[in-house]
């Protein structure tokens, strides 16, 4: 600890954000460019190194963080990257789009602001590439063992990083025609710049690691032919199939799902397309779900300039402070955040009639109705309770032109028929079955990330991708010192 008065002397300050005015013109980061560096060593030093660090449990990492927040302080930023990328192979992703549970795990946040954990994470990563502490680790000899990862996500990135360095030859297949999986397609620009993306794929490839884009494993090449060219089978195919919401007038034109409108949206920043097809210039929105995937498209579509924007939670709005009796330090609690995307909104007014910034809370969809020619024009909603029960009398109608489905995911797309052709037994809720190794009833293939967990957080992603790693290398070699921070069993802290 090199400040042992620092939690006292210095209050809490987050990496400043661009003007909303400026910042929704363009695609770039919401962040000051180089804002972060001149505050992140004073807010390093409010870390206590206390003896019980429940930041580290809160993080299924298990990052070092007393130790980086250390050796940031006194501005050794090559050790502080080595302590990071010791327990993490991406802290430029997690350092943006992780909600930081680790946070919500400080000591300080007991009756405190927290420790800025992932301005600090992202300040190591982004200084580690300045300086040129990330160098590419290929081995320095070959196993003889082939890999197959299904999937190019945080975990069959981290899968394929951890196995190509322990020396077995890793080729990662990817259905999409660029690698990066969400975070290719499905994250948008102004949270994370795909050129960290792009950096990371280089890293890689120097290492060894072999990239087959626009190959559906099912369909392009059969389960049983990489089954039987590769030793073992890594399935990190994420979950993507999408929720319905089965309400009248769901057959109506200008309704979609989220993870059909993001992904155009990010073509367009690739390059690939001038305007998106689903643009929501001009258009009266409305986001169906409360989570991170309908803040995502708020940004995009306030971006876009929509007439309008509102965003439905089912949700009571939450408190502005944790309730200690439900949700007890140091779990994640459930407590009113403003996003950028939701600043944005707020500062823009696009939802007037909205509770807060773009969300209306409680609000569940009754219905759709559109016009003569069968578009979606209006969507009727209604208040509930806390047991989702419609309140009488509470019903409203939104004007809709293009109504966005961010709903969550059930589990693995089983459209390709990778999950029939390699004869997978699936859980209930749709996820790939697995034992306490990571393998599936099928001899040599094992599943991890959301297609077996669920949908769950990148950092859960990226940890489950180390972890399938030690356990395939275990069944290769008979042996493993690839670090496992994480069990198909575990989860989040909770009461």
């Amino acid at each position: 600890m090199a400040d042992p008065k620092g939690f006292m002397t210095t209050p809490r300050q987050e990496w400043a954000r661009r003007p909303v005015e400026e910042r929704v013109r363009d695609w770039d980061e919401v962040y000051v460019p180089g804002a972060l560096l001149p505050i992140i060593s004073k807010q390093a030093d409010r870390c206590m190194d206390c003896g019980v660090p429940f930041c580290h449990d809160a993080c299924p990492l298990g990052n070092l963080i007393p130790e980086w927040n250390d050796l940031v302080s006194r501005e050794d930023w090559k050790a502080a990257s080595e302590r990071l990328h010791a327990t993490n192979n991406f802290p430029e992703f997690t350092g943006r789009l992780c909600p930081a549970p680790c946070e919500a795990g400080c000591v300080l946040a007991i009756n405190q602001p927290a420790v800025t954990i992932k301005n600090v994470e992202c300040a190591i990563a982004d200084r580690a590439w300045e300086e040129g502490f990330t160098p590419a680790r290929p081995p320095e000899r070959l196993s003889g063992r082939t890999v197959a990862v299904v999937g190019s996500g945080p975990t069959g990135l981290a899968a394929a990083q951890q196995l190509t360095r322990a020396g077995h030859t890793v080729a990662v297949y990817e259905k999409d025609d660029r690698i990066g999986g969400l975070m290719r397609y499905g994250i948008p620009e102004f949270k994370m710049e795909k050129r960290h993306l792009e950096r990371r794929i280089a890293q890689m490839l120097a290492e060894g690691t072999k990239f087959r884009a626009s190959t559906a494993v099912g369909r392009d090449i059969s389960a049983a032919d990489l089954r039987a060219r590769y030793d073992a089978v890594v399935l990190a195919t994420g979950a993507t199939a999408w929720r319905e919401l089965p309400a009248p007038g769901r057959e109506l034109h200008g309704i979609h799902q989220a993870m059909v409108y993001l992904p155009l949206s990010n073509r367009v920043c690739e390059g690939d397309l001038e305007v998106s097809p689903l643009s929501a210039a001009g258009k009266h929105v409305v986001i169906v779900g409360g989570g991170d995937t309908g803040a995502d498209c708020l940004g995009t579509a306030v971006r876009q300039g929509a007439a309008s924007v509102t965003q439905l939670d089912i949700y009571a709005q939450p408190g502005a402070e944790r309730d200690e009796d439900v949700e007890p330090w140091p779990t994640y609690p459930k407590v009113y955040r403003l996003s950028a995307a939701h600043e944005e909104a707020r500062d823009l007014r696009t939802a007037p009639a909205a509770d807060a910034d773009a969300r209306l809370f409680a609000a569940s969809t009754l219905r759709f109705t559109g016009d003569a020619e069968g578009h979606v024009r209006e969507l009727h909603l209604v208040e509930v309770d806390a047991r989702r029960e419609p309140v009488p009398g509470t019903d409203r109608v939104l004007p809709a032109d293009l109504v966005l489905l961010a709903l969550g995911f059930n589990g693995p797309d089983q459209e390709d028929g990778l999950v029939d052709q390699l004869g997978l037994v699936l859980q209930p809720r749709g996820t790939i079955a697995r034992d306490d190794g990571f393998a599936t009833n099928v001899p040599g293939v094992f599943a991890a990330g959301d297609a077996a967990r669920g949908q769950s957080l990148i950092v859960w992603a990226i940890a489950e991708g180390r972890a399938v790693a030690a356990a395939v290398d275990r069944y290769l070699m008979g042996t493993s010192q690839l670090p496992a921070p994480v069990a198909p069993g575990d989860r989040p802290m909770r009461v």
